[in-house]
């Protein structure tokens, strides 16, 4: 959760004056108001890496690892508020996760990927296949050379946690139900001279891991 600060940082907002609400309303009508004036009429998305406003200290949102938003502790249950926060939601270079609109810089927390995806199409086979991924928040990517997949090896068990990048450095975390039907479209493909398990989509190549630890990871 979003600590206190102290000193010249910036404080947390809505944790330490007047009504708390007050600030979740001025970001949501802050983002509607992006949304109108810089959506794009096809995916609704405004053009957040476009704007440089003043940063204006932290909001206790958090996004946890399951995709659940937060404020205050309390899980925001209204779909198309979480899909609004969505779309001004900004991964900068600096490593932090900001909700940014023309006139204000915002940061939230992050567990790990902000989104999650929780279905996936397949279009063709082999080296012809397509996947697109649709995440909790209603994005949709094909994964390809644009839009990869990679994979996190936990160094104890040896299993591969999944992702898929949907925008400007905003990834999603597969879910698991959705990692067995891809690990079920796997198939075996020589990189660098050995050996990978892996999944083809958009004419790319994604290993997942060595094909001799396979049987490990399974085990």
């Amino acid at each position: 959760m979003a600590e206190a600060r102290s000193g010249n940082k910036p404080e947390t907002r809505g944790a330490g004056s007047g009504n708390p609400g007050d600030a979740l309303k001025e970001i949501t009508r802050a983002a509607e108001d992006a949304n109108k004036e810089g959506g794009s009429k096809k995916k609704g998305l405004p053009p957040v890496h476009l704007w440089n406003p003043d940063y204006c200290g932290e909001l206790d949102i958090r996004i946890k690892r399951d995709g659940t938003w937060f404020y205050l502790g309390t899980p925001i249950g209204r779909e198309r508020l979480v899909r609004l926060f969505s779309t001004v939601l900004r991964h900068d270079e600096d490593g932090k996760h900001y909700l940014v609109t023309p006139v204000e810089k915002i940061g939230i927390q992050v567990d790990d990927a902000p989104f999650v995806a929780i279905a996936m199409e397949v279009e063709g086979e082999g080296k012809e296949q397509r996947l697109t991924f649709t995440t909790n928040v209603g994005d949709e990517t094909d994964a390809g050379p644009e839009h990869p997949m990679y994979f996190k090896i936990d160094e104890e068990t040896g299993e591969p946690t999944p992702y898929v990048h949907v925008r400007a450095r905003l990834d999603a975390l597969i879910n698991r139900a959705v990692f067995y039907d891809l690990v079920d479209l796997g198939t075996e493909e020589d990189v660098d001279g050995e050996k990978w398990f892996g999944v083809w989509s958009g004419g790319e190549f994604f290993p997942i891991m060595r094909a001799a630890e396979l049987g490990g990871a399974n085990a």
